[in-house]
Parts: C-alpha cells; sequence; structure tokens
C-alpha cells in the first residue's frame, strides 16, 4: 500500500468529522468516502435539514409515459425527491433529483412534483433549494419533458424576488436543465463532479472542431473563474450542502421578511488596525479583505463569486449580529477599476441584496473604469451601467466608506450621495476628484508646462497643486456629499449606529409596471 501524506490525511479526517457533524455526529452512513465522491438524493436532504425535519412530498407519483418500454419500466417519486423541512430551525422547500432513476431525467410528473414544491414555497413565503443531478430531458417523452422544463423555467421567474431560490449543480446538468439553475438567485457546484453547459463537448467537437473535455468546457472552476455562472465552488457534497445552509443564514424567507439577526454584545468597536491599513503611496495595493475582516463581526464575511471578477469583492457578513451585503473595489487586483465582469457581478448581487431587504456597505477605493478597445467593444457602457442602474433602484439602507480613491464616473456608479446613498463616510485618505492629479494636471496646466523652463519640475509643482485642492475628501465634505470624514479606526462604530439608525428604513419607487435594465 501506498503511505498516505499528512495533508490528505487530514483531509479525510475533515471530511469525514464535516460529514458527520452535519448528521449529528452519531451515524455513519455519509463517512469519508461519501463525502469526496457522490452522495444519493436522500442523503443529500438528510444532511441539508434539521434532523428529522424533513416531509416528503409525491413520494409515490410514477410518470404516465407507455412510449420505448416505458411503459414496462415504473419507479416511485420518477427520479426526483420533493418535499419540506427546516434547515437552522426555518422553513424550507426542497427538491432533490435522483440519477439512480432514469438518470435523473426530467419528465413530465418529474417536473410537476417540482413546481408543486415551488407553488407551496411562493405560497408559504419560504426558499426553495433545488439540488440538481439530471441527465437532462427524457428523450422517451418528447415535448412533454420540453414543457416540463419550460413550467419550471417559468415558475422560477415568478418566484424570483419573492423568495429565494438556491440551486445546487451536483452532477450533469447539460441543455435546457442549465436555465432553471441561471434564473434562480445562487448556483454552488463541486469540484470534479459538477458540469453545466448548453451543448457538450461531443456536439461542440462535431459543430466548431474544438477537442474539450467535460470538465474545461462546464466544469465547476470553469464557472467559477470564467464564466461567472456559479458563486460558490466546494471539494465535496457535503461541504457544499454545508454551504448552503450558511448561505441562508444570511437572507431572509422571502421578500417581505428580513434576515435573521443574531445576539450580539456590543463593546469597544474602535479597529486600530485599520489606521494602519491604507499605503503611504496611492499607488501601491492593499487587500480589501483586511478591511472588511476588521469591520465586520469575527469571521462572518462569507463571500460570493470568489473566484470571478476579483477586482471586485462581494458577499454577506455579519455588522453587530445584523446581516449586510459588502460590496468592495480591491486594490490589490488590477488597481480595483470596474470592468465588464466586475460590474455585472457586483450589480447581481446589489439586486438580490434589494429584492430580500439586505442593507448594504460599499467600501469604495476604485480609479475608474478600465480602459481598452477589448471593454468598449464588448460593452463596458452597458455593463457598466447594469451597476448603476443596480444602485439607483436600491431601497434598501445603503452606507458608502470611500477608502482611498473615488474618480471620475466610477465615483457616482459606487454608491455616490447622488444615486441615493442614506450614508457616505471618507477617511482621510479618500481622493474625490474626476481623475488622477497626474492626468488632471497634464490636462488643466498642459500651456503652462510646455511654456516652462523645466517641464518635469512644473509638472510635479502642479500636480501638487491639483492634489492639496482636489485629491482629498473636503470639497465633497464641503457640498454634503460626504457626511463626515472619519478616522479608519472609527468606521466599525459609525457603520453599527447608521445601520441601526436606518433599520426602519421606508422608500418607494415611482409606480411602474418594472424598469428596462440595460441587459
Amino acid at each position: 500500500m501506498e503511505p498516505v501524506s499528512a495533508a490528505a490525511s487530514k483531509k479525510e479526517l475533515l471530511d469525514k468529522k464535516n460529514a458527520e457533524a452535519a448528521l449529528g455526529g452519531g451515524e455513519k452512513r455519509i463517512n469519508a468516502q461519501h463525502a469526496k465522491g457522490k452522495l444519493t438524493a436522500r442523503e443529500r436532504i438528510e444532511i441539508l435539514v434539521d434532523k428529522g425535519s424533513f416531509e416528503e412530498i409525491g413520494k409515490f407519483v410514477m410518470h404516465r409515459s407507455k412510449d420505448f418500454g416505458l411503459d414496462k419500466e415504473h419507479y416511485l417519486g420518477d427520479g426526483v425527491v420533493t418535499g419540506y423541512g427546516k434547515i437552522n430551525g426555518r422553513l424550507t422547500y426542497i427538491f432533490a433529483q435522483d440519477f439512480t432513476v432514469f438518470g435523473g431525467s426530467l419528465s413530465e410528473t418529474h417536473a410537476e412534483k417540482i413546481i408543486r414544491i415551488m407553488d407551496l414555497a411562493m405560497k408559504n413565503g419560504a426558499p426553495v433549494v433545488g439540488l440538481n443531478d439530471s441527465g437532462g430531458a427524457r428523450i422517451q417523452e418528447g415535448v412533454l419533458s420540453l414543457a416540463g422544463y419550460a413550467d419550471i423555467f417559468y415558475k422560477n421567474t415568478l418566484a424570483s424576488g419573492v423568495i429565494p431560490q438556491i440551486s445546487a449543480v451536483m452532477g450533469p446538468c447539460a441543455g435546457g436543465a442549465v436555465y432553471s439553475p441561471a434564473i434562480t438567485d445562487f448556483i454552488l457546484m463541486v469540484e470534479n463532479t459538477s458540469y453545466m453547459f448548453v451543448t457538450g463537448p461531443n456536439v461542440v467537437k462535431t459543430v466548431t472542431h474544438e477537442d474539450v473535455t467535460s470538465e474545461e468546457l462546464g466544469g465547476a472552476m470553469t464557472h467559477a473563474v470564467k464564466s461567472g455562472v456559479t458563486h460558490f465552488v466546494s471539494p465535496n457534497e457535503v461541504e457544499c450542502i454545508l454551504s448552503i445552509k450558511k448561505l441562508l443564514s444570511y437572507i431572509p424567507q422571502n421578500c417581505e421578511d428580513i434576515a435573521p439577526r443574531y445576539p450580539y454584545q456590543e463593546s469597544d468597536e474602535t479597529r486600530p488596525a485599520l489606521a494602519g491599513l491604507i499605503p503611504s503611496n496611492p499607488n501601491q495595493p492593499y487587500d480589501m479583505r483586511e478591511v472588511i475582516s476588521e469591520l465586520a463581526d469575527t469571521e462572518s464575511f462569507f463571500e460570493v463569486h470568489t473566484n470571478f471578477a476579483e477586482n471586485i469583492v462581494v458577499g454577506f457578513a455579519r455588522l453587530a449580529g445584523r446581516s449586510i451585503g459588502i460590496v468592495a473595489n480591491q486594490p490589490a487586483v488590477l488597481a480595483g477599476v470596474l470592468d465588464i465582469n466586475a460590474s455585472q457581478k457586483a450589480a447581481r448581487f446589489v439586486r438580490f441584496c434589494d429584492c430580500f431587504n439586505v442593507p448594504l456597505l460599499v467600501l469604495e477605493d476604485v480609479p475608474g473604469f478600465l480602459p481598452g478597445t477589448d471593454q468598449e467593444w464588448n460593452g463596458i457602457i452597458s455593463n457598466g451601467a447594469k451597476l448603476l442602474y443596480a444602485f439607483c433602484e436600491a431601497t434598501v439602507p445603503r452606507i458608502t466608506v470611500i477608502t482611498r480613491k473615488a474618480y471620475g464616473g466610477a465615483y457616482d456608479v459606487m454608491n455616490s450621495k447622488h444615486i441615493g446613498a442614506d450614508m457616505n463616510y471618507a477617511w482621510p485618505t479618500a481622493e474625490i476628484a474626476v481623475m488622477g492629479a497626474s492626468g488632471a494636471a497634464e490636462i488643466i496646466f498642459k500651456k503652462e508646462i510646455a511654456e516652462a523652463e523645466n517641464p518635469v519640475e512644473k509638472l510635479q509643482e502642479k500636480v501638487e497643486e491639483y492634489t492639496s485642492k482636489f485629491a482629498n475628501p473636503y470639497r465633497a465634505a464641503h457640498r454634503g456629499y460626504i457626511d463626515e470624514v472619519i478616522y479608519p479606526e472609527q468606521t466599525r462604530e459609525k457603520l453599527i449606529r447608521a445601520f441601526s439608525m436606518l433599520e426602519n428604513k421606508v422608500a418607494t419607487l415611482p409606480k411602474k409596471k418594472h424598469g428596462n435594465i440595460p441587459l
């Protein structure tokens, strides 16, 4: 037998511990081997819900098709387990596709069971969690299976913004099957066992002559890094299910509810570590996650879309026990600029938080939008406008803290007072201007610099002049665009008080059917 490395042994023990903890610690049916491989539909549900709380619906349903030999094969449940249970004590509706029955393929009755669950969820105002593991439409049923998919898509759309919808892709998800998860609020995938694509590798090779594997085409990391389709990636199914449970702890049951508030004992809320985080050189990067870590309750930050568009950071956190959504520029990646992917990522998250009454905190250090033909030709204008639209439309409490740069149109887009932010703070290191001091000086004082005996010295003189006058937060504060210039170590205390003050905020949008976001 080959020796097992210490790291591998540690990981195996951790997988086993997580699996046993998810089941309350006493049961051994789901062991380390299961944690590294695929679980059955019922095992997944057992880990997801509170022990003994799951009630199955439609257990005896069977398909009605008689074509192509289906009249000789009938299985109770028809490839999907549906029902309801409690997750952390809160009602949740669940469907889990069973790959052991017709490959989890979707039939007319399979779809009807899912729709039944979604209807109940909407009537009772509770989230829906879908555990997807299906080979796609049941070919033998033809248009009936296609109609079933369309019925589910329609329900997904009606439920959007009414109740949270979470999709875990725990196996293959191809063709029409991908569009239901795509409409839902969050998608989770498992490394090496989850796949999502509209057309598989064989079709791709036939049509485009590209030789690509399922993992390269639609694996978990492909969608986490390149496409941004998936929001969370887990090393195994147990971790994926535990992530669902954690995600639900930050969000309310429905659009008329508020997120659960956790007990918190306020004490000294100053955070001295924040005072030394901003480098003295304005062009030197720093990690915005360090700022988030100091501001949020201990270890409460739960990042969304970690591997996609890393120049912006989004996720949930708790502040004095309250659930909040955080949108933060990341100076450590591309200097924190806004580009197409970052704009889409942040806009989607802002809209979710606004749908479900989760207050928003924006941490701003943005030098502008990413220039270049690639960005312009691929629609940075319309994509940047998505983020602008999302903030403008949001009626939840919204607070911005400018830590350093807030340049140009990006200043406006990142939850400025002008587009409806409730409170805006700035650190003394904040620079609020149309552009950087060097570029501005070259434009404004072009003639003086050109005529100077020493143009280099003259440029530096004008840069310093512009910096002292504009590259600071005080002109904006004089106008009321910044409510207060605060010391970094005061930030957490200020945010706790401000969000408490905004707790009962009421804001309404003009009466309309719906807006026309620049999709």
